[in-house]
């Protein structure tokens, strides 16, 4: 097989290497040629779709030279196993009945074995072309592909689940894969939803299973705004009576042993939060390893100064019981629930986590982690600082969804400093210039808060970094002065992150690295400090530290509102190593996720030019001037950022002037 669609594109030559098509638009025909099978595609339709509104003639030249790039990795030889053939009229490729991953889907489905299902279940790692940037326009063309196998899957899910294979099987293990994946792609999907219950329960493990229709229920109310399906909740009515006598059994102890059924709601300033026993899905002989990971994520969770963490002690009173988790946030006083499963066969380990807004039971964010059992402190160590990591925005992003919510007349400075946070990271001036108003307003209730000051900072040095005020080095003198002004701040790892990111673009590296690695000494895995570390390694002119800096952060936190920013770092670091390709297709990639940001064009147009595509290079530029009508080069140039780097600085400009981008 060496045409895969489903999870992405990827496609292998005859002689074993990844082909690489010389245009987006030439990889895209290529797999709507793989989509439409022998029957092919009329050459007229080819043209509508992907070059519409071009004329015939044009459309047509395009049309050719995509084909041409297509059989220039699938020669129509008479020998070869992939080629493309077509008339006046149509156009079709040929190749083996196995030659396609969609293919050998669709016959597996069709043979309707438990071990074909199982087979098609692996097939399917995600939605036909998932992570494919798609142009305007040609999402219509391949939109009703990826319904229609998204569906396919559901039913495949619910097949194998309900004709359930021996517990611990190959084909049980393919059935769990492909729900996960599902709900990867669409929390949402509930025949992915029942067929984890199904699992869970057939292993023993009704606690899990009712989770798991936990998570279902919170998901579609948060995401569709109804109740599970009939089926879903009958399989839940029935999982309840199941484990209903060992439920009454817990409250019964719980009861007799005295230990408070409810306590007030302790008064915190900042959130709190609770990680509850993880379920044990292995072996009894597992036991002590689930308590030793939820042993380390608490401690690394205690190590965030920006909110609350219950003792262990506490909410291992919890185990063995399931519990709503709004009742533990009343029973703990606490925001927020971590919940999670633990589930080791052989050498693998499998680990999910969920973060629960406690009161309104609503799934903030969860995230399944697999690895090597080799080491298994070491792993512990790793997943906790990545649920750290994670878990850290989750619970800032629900703080301030809270804020919003707030009436404006109950604002204190914690609560404009909050409403403040999703206006932090760079997208636009009018959204820094709120962050401004709002944290400005903090000071003036509390003249000596430390964090709004730092994050204040920021915001100025921003406004000079991506070239949005007239005066940049206005812009940064006031970035410094908040700095001043922001005092001790040496316990806030955020306030230090964000104060170190200011001197930082004010070209005072050093300094700034005191302050980055400090906060990263206090909190580990704080994602947006391992950002800021990454590019004052970019500054100093170290792109291999910066490299490695930028991977921990998005490890971290994948899901971050600045990740487009730590993507863009990892691009300039590969760009100044030589690896002009990647970073170009990383900026492809940003641009295509967040075309409203504007600092991607202007690092898409350099790394272009530099690699020798100025008809990219010249594109990005223009989008560039149509956004920021007011860039020169001669402004960049003279941002302090270029300080410590003189050569690389001299290559962008060159670069840039060669995408046609004004010196003055």
């Amino acid at each position: 097989m060496r045409i895969r669609l489903l999870g992405g594109l990827e496609v292998t030559s005859a002689d074993g290497q990844p082909v690489r098509f010389a245009t987006r638009k030439s990889a895209l025909l290529f797999a709507a040629l793989v989509l439409a099978g022998r029957r092919g595609q009329t050459r007229e339709r080819l043209c509508e779709g992907f070059w519409p509104g071009r004329g015939d003639a044009q459309s047509r030249n395009s049309l050719r030279q995509a084909l041409a790039d297509v059989r220039r990795w699938f020669p129509a030889d008479g020998n070869a196993a992939i080629s493309v053939e077509g008339d006046q009229d149509t156009v079709a490729l040929t190749a083996g009945p196995d030659e396609a991953d969609i293919w050998l889907f669709e016959r597996r489905l069709a043979e309707g074995g438990t071990a074909d299902l199982a087979g098609a279940a692996d097939l399917y790692r995600g939605d036909v072309l998932a992570g494919e940037a798609i142009p305007d326009g040609l999402d219509e063309w391949f939109s009703p592909y990826q319904v229609r196998y998204r569906q396919k899957a559901q039913q495949l899910v619910e097949r194998l689940s309900l004709a359930p294979p021996e517990t611990g099987s190959a084909d049980e293990a393919a059935c769990e894969r492909l729900a996960e994946r599902l709900l990867a792609s669409d929390p949402t999907a509930e025949p992915a939803h029942r067929a984890l219950m199904r699992i869970h329960a057939g292993r023993g493990h009704e606690n899990a299973a009712l989770r798991q229709f936990e998570a279902c229920r919170v998901l579609l109310k948060k995401h569709l705004g109804v109740e599970p399906e009939a089926q879903t909740q009958s399989l839940a009515a029935s999982l309840q009576m199941r484990g209903g006598n060992r439920q009454a059994a817990s409250t019964h102890e719980k009861a007799q042993s005295g230990q408070p059924v409810a306590t007030a709601a302790r008064p915190h300033d900042q959130p709190s939060v609770a990680v509850m026993p993880f379920d044990n899905l292995g072996g009894a002989d597992d036991e002590y390893f689930a308590d030793g990971v939820v042993e380390e994520i608490t401690a690394a969770l205690s190590r965030i100064r920006d909110f609350f963490v219950i003792a262990r002690q506490s909410t291992f009173t919890y185990k063995g019981r399931f519990a709503d988790v709004r009742e533990i946030g009343r029973e703990l006083g606490v925001n927020y629930v971590v919940e999670g499963t633990v589930r080791r066969g052989g050498d693998r380990l499998r680990i999910s986590v969920q973060l629960v807004d406690a009161e309104a039971r609503t799934q903030l964010w969860s995230e399944r982690y697999e690895g090597a059992t080799e080491d298994v402190f070491d792993f512990q160590d790793r997943i906790a600082a990545q649920v750290a990591g994670a878990i850290h925005p989750a619970i800032r992003g629900a703080e301030i969804e809270l804020a919003k919510r707030k009436p404006p007349t109950s604002l204190r400075a914690y609560d404009l400093v909050m409403r403040a946070f999703p206006n932090l990271w760079g997208r636009r001036k009018d959204t820094n210039d709120q962050a401004i108003e709002l944290l400005t307003k903090a000071i003036a209730i509390d003249p000596v808060y430390g964090r709004a000051h730092a994050l204040l900072a920021w915001c100025h040095a921003s406004n000079a970094a991506y070239l949005w005020a007239e005066q940049p080095e206005r812009e940064l003198e006031k970035a410094l002065a908040a700095v001043e002004a922001a005092g001790s701040i040496g316990d806030d790892p955020t306030a230090l992150t964000a104060a170190g990111s200011a001197l930082s673009m004010a070209g005072e590296q050093e300094r700034a690295a005191t302050f980055v690695e400090k906060a990263l000494a206090l909190d580990p895995n704080n994602a947006w400090a391992w950002a800021r570390h990454g590019w004052i390694a970019i500054y100093r002119g170290e792109p291999a530290r910066a490299s490695e800096r930028f991977q921990r952060a998005m490890t971290l936190s994948p899901m971050d509102p600045f990740a487009f920013n730590m993507r863009l770092g990892m691009g300039t670091a590969l760009a100044k190593i030589g690896s002009l390709a990647k970073a170009v297709a990383i900026a492809r990639e940003v641009i295509a996720a967040h075309p409203d940001i504007i600092m991607s064009y202007r690092y898409l147009a350099a790394w272009s030019a530099m690699s020798g595509d100025l008809e990219t290079a010249r594109w990005a530029a223009q989008r560039l001037l149509t956004a920021q009508p007011g860039f020169t080069i001669e402004r960049y140039r003279s941002l302090p950022i270029f300080r410590n780097t003189p050569e690389w600085a001299d290559q962008v400009v060159e670069a840039l002037i060669r995408a046609g981008l004004p010196e003055r």
